[in-house]
């Protein structure tokens, strides 16, 4: 497949597997006589293995050094646990943050008129 076709695919923009590729998330794609990347189902499952750690809330650096740990074999599998309990507290923290910004937003949704009508008017208007 070329990249357009694993764009589509994927549902991975065509600069995002360049970027993948180019900083070391997925294996240096085969390239044809003409240097057009010609990608195999290996190639998109590693794309695809990368973007769900992606949306996971993995940072680029952690699946770096999660790949990196990877390579190291079979060994390396208990940092590669400690990895990623310590992203899944970094993503709980940020769940929790997103919930508290909800919480806030439904009160000043729920009490417009007694709370952000006020604090609306004391604002000084842009000179």
């Amino acid at each position: 497949m070329n990249i357009s076709a694993v764009s589509k695919a994927t549902e991975v923009s065509a600069d995002t597997i360049r970027y993948y590729e180019r900083i070391g998330l997925i294996p240096p794609v085969k390239r044809n006589n003409s240097g057009v990347r010609v990608f195999t189902e290996e190639d998109v499952k590693w794309l695809t293995f990368s973007r769900q750690m992606r949306r996971a809330g993995m940072s680029i650096e952690a699946l770096i050094e999660y790949l990196t740990l990877f390579r190291e074999g079979q060994e390396t599998v208990p940092a590669r646990i400690d990895l990623l309990k310590e992203q899944e507290q970094v993503l709980q923290e940020k769940v929790e943050l997103m919930q508290e910004a909800l919480e806030r937003l439904r009160f000043k949704i729920d009490n417009y008129g007694s709370h952000m009508i006020p604090r609306e008017q004391s604002l000084k208007d842009f000179d």
